[in-house]
């Protein structure tokens, strides 16, 4: 039975699927729509990490930094710059280290019971 992905898979996946003795058929990506696979997939691996267990987080953590360097990659950004651009938000904003929960908030001041 033939299935349809249309989707961006790890480079050695076609290898694999015809050593375990399916047929399958890949192309390269033009550039536009690499790009764009290489978003959805972070988006894609994004939701495995935030849906796993204890036991499997590091390794769906693992596939998040592979799109994430393939991203970088791919639009010529440098990691030191990420890690720059990250320490500079959290000297701004802040971590999330203190494990904070914003309930609400209220635009003006707020009106007190009489």
């Amino acid at each position: 039975m033939r299935i349809e992905y249309r989707k961006l898979v790890r480079d050695r996946i076609p290898e694999i699927v015809r050593r375990d003795g399916s047929l399958c058929e890949a192309e390269t990506m033009a550039e536009e729509a690499y790009h764009q696979a290489l978003r959805e997939k972070l988006v894609e691996e994004a939701c495995e990490a935030a849906g796993a267990d204890a036991g499997h987080l590091m390794t769906e953590l693992a596939d998040v930094y592979e799109v994430i360097d393939a991203l970088l990659a791919s639009s010529h950004i440098a990691y030191e710059a990420v890690r720059a651009e990250q320490e500079r938000r959290r000297a701004e904003r802040g971590g999330f280290g203190q494990r904070v929960c914003l309930l609400w908030t209220s635009e003006g001041p707020i009106d007190e019971p009489a």
